[in-house]
């Protein structure tokens, strides 16, 4: 059986960003988990990241990113670029299904292991199964509000969850503003 992707969507906005997804695992036509988190922060939280695809290969490049940005001093560009050259040269990291948005307060990068490193030229970026739909609630919330990074993430990936077969309502955001809590879960109660 095939495990399904996921929704994940970076917000850059107003100087402050966020990067969310869904809880939704997904093993054929079954929902197997739904408070699943596949956001992460790296590099003491100055880079947040997110992915879809294979967990167990997720969780084998967070550890292979982590390491570049240490080895870079936080540099996201240059850390993304040595991921992606590592992640498509490697015979073994060659196989892994996944992809990533991975960013810092000033850039966002979509990485596949093709060596594509794409750069968001409108402060969001989103992958996985119900990222177009995250991308195009973003993208209008952005364009037809004042909400903030947090705020555009959280419901546009609630409208995603809502359309994607693929996604849910218990999404997980995460955000650099050490204002308030930088870790928040929100699960949509109503039925």
């Amino acid at each position: 059986m095939k495990i399904r992707a996921t929704t994940v969507l970076g917000v850059l906005r107003h100087d402050r960003g966020a990067i969310g997804s869904d809880g939704q695992v997904t093993l054929g036509e079954t929902a197997v988990k739904h408070g699943a988190v596949k956001v992460r922060k790296l590099f003491g939280g100055q880079v947040l990241v997110g992915f879809a695809g294979s967990a167990a290969d997720a969780f084998t490049l967070f550890e292979k990113f982590e390491g570049h940005l240490e080895r870079y001093r936080g540099h996201l560009r240059r850390a993304t670029v040595e991921l992606a050259k590592e992640w498509r040269s490697d015979r073994i990291l060659r196989r892994l299904e996944a992809m990533m948005v991975v960013m810092d307060r000033s850039d966002m990068f979509t990485v596949s292991g093709n060596g594509d490193i794409i750069e968001s030229d409108d402060s969001l970026a989103a992958i996985g199964s119900g990222g177009g739909y995250a991308l195009a609630a973003g993208r209008a919330l952005v364009q037809n509000t004042e909400l903030d990074a947090e705020q555009v993430c959280q419901r546009a990936l609630e409208l995603a969850g809502d359309i994607c077969i693929y996604s849910n309502r218990n999404i997980t955001v995460l955000t650099f503003d050490g204002a308030d809590d930088p870790e928040r879960s929100h699960e949509d109660q109503t039925t």
